[in-house]
This record gives structure tokens, sequence and C-alpha cells, in this order.
């Protein structure tokens, strides 16, 4: 398989290969393709929760009861991080 890189995606993948933290472009595309897997697979676990949430949500803000924008992603941002390192831990 051939892949054609953006100029975009080129400088990123240089940027990330100066690093140091990579030997070669393929070690960047493992660990992004890992990556995705791992948040697909974690959007297909938690698609019933995200979907409650969002119903309490909104039931919340009708009644005026809003959470600033930035404290939901910092708590979604928690969990996800914490579901990914149980995965990395099992």
């Amino acid at each position: 398989m051939t892949v054609t890189l953006s100029p975009e995606q080129e400088r990123r993948m240089a940027d990330l290969l100066r690093s140091g933290a990579y030997q070669n472009a393929e070690q960047v595309l493992d660990r992004a393709l890992e990556m995705l897997l791992a948040q697909e697979e974690w959007l297909a676990e938690s698609r019933d929760h995200i979907a409650a949430s969002i119903e309490l949500g909104y039931a919340a803000a009708e009644r005026g009861e809003l959470i600033d924008g930035d404290e939901v992603r910092s708590r979604m941002a928690a969990r996800k991080n914490a579901w990914m390192a149980g995965k990395r831990s099992a």
C-alpha cells in the first residue's frame, strides 16, 4: 500500500522523527493507528453512557444547571485516560 502525505502531514511526521521519540515513519504510523483503534474501541464501549450523559446534560441545561465547557472536556479526558490506562495494564 502506498500512502501520500499532505505537506502538513509530512511536516508533522518530520517533527516527530526529529523529536527522537520514533526511529522511523513506520513507528509513528503504528502508534497513530494504535491510538486511533483505542479511541474507536473506547467510543464503542462508551456509546450508551455517552448518550445517557448527553440526555442528563440536556435536561440539566433546560433547568438552567450548566457546567462550564472546559470542565466537561476535562472530566471526559480524565475518564478516557483512565480507561486507556486500564487497557494498557490488562
